[in-house]
């Protein structure tokens, strides 16, 4: 098994191989396209900014690549984010995988401030899917954001903070998450081992 993580302009990438270590996964981070689609598994992950990111990708075509591609597919925060279809975000089109929406967090209309970005730990409930085997209802995952996918017909696991949102998205052989499971201990340890199980 040949697991890749995208190289592209974001900032988790070292920590994500880091984690897959600890579980015993060997992953290796490139741009190539030719090892991307030849790999049994491919993470897409991201911290930084929408526009910036997608202006990378395509000027390096690997948007295309990312639809094209037929293993299972795992984006993790701002890579969640550009697998939808839109992002408030600098008014950014996205890749289109998913239909939903990215918006930013706005203060609640009633009640006390809060904090954005969202930064901490959070509980997604409302699991579907086996990327979640073995997760529990309520469990608590690592957040650093601020913009949000709406929930909607993908959604496959759901967190609050302001209102409810998608924590986790999935179509076809695409998966999303919001939270980061390479700082999540445990649980998220499980949803990257679940992930490379995946068929």
């Amino acid at each position: 098994m040949s697991i890749v993580i995208i190289k592209y302009n974001a900032g988790n990438i070292q920590s994500v191989l880091y984690a897959l270590e600890r579980i015993g996964a060997e992953a290796f981070v490139t741009d190539d396209p030719a090892a991307i689609r030849a790999a049994s598994k491919v993470i897409f992950p991201g911290v930084g900014e929408a526009s910036s990111a997608m202006a990378y990708l395509k000027e390096r075509k690997l948007d295309e690549l990312i639809l094209s591609l037929k293993q299972p597919v795992l984006g993790i925060c701002l890579g969640m984010q550009l697998m939808c279809s839109y992002s408030e975000e600098n008014d950014t089109p996205c890749l289109g995988i998913f239909e939903e929406k990215v918006l930013r967090f706005q203060q609640p209309e009633q009640g006390a401030a809060v904090k954005i970005p969202q930064i901490g730990w959070n509980n997604i409930y409302d699991l579907k899917t086996s990327l979640f085997s073995e997760v529990k209802e309520e469990s608590y995952c690592y957040f650093v954001h601020s913009y949000y996918a709406a929930l909607g017909a993908h959604t496959i696991a759901t967190t609050d903070y302001t209102k409810a949102y998608s924590a986790g998205l999935h179509r076809d052989n695409f998966y999303g998450v919001q939270f980061h499971p390479e700082k999540s201990a445990q649980v998220g340890e499980q949803i990257l081992k679940n992930f490379i199980n995946l068929i």
